[in-house]
């Protein structure tokens, strides 16, 4: 995992779909989940998009606290 996507999940947002212009950390995890099972998109979206859910599911979102404060 690259450590610069943790500051992407809290400043890039969601470029298109029913949640566009979201930050991607703050997208639902039923959204996040519904990309696993059915694939993350290609490219560096997807990665975001896998490390977010990884981050959900787990229950580790305090983590981008830190990172939201900047």
């Amino acid at each position: 995992m690259n450590p610069e996507f943790l500051e992407l999940l809290v400043t890039r947002t969601m470029p298109f779909g029913k949640y566009q212009g979201r930050l991607l950390a703050d997208l639902p995890g039923a959204y996040l989940a519904w990309f696993a099972r059915q694939g993350f998109p290609k490219g560096e979206l997807g990665q975001l998009l896998a490390l977010m859910h990884e981050i959900d599911h787990n229950g580790l979102g305090a983590l981008l606290e830190p990172l939201r404060k900047r």
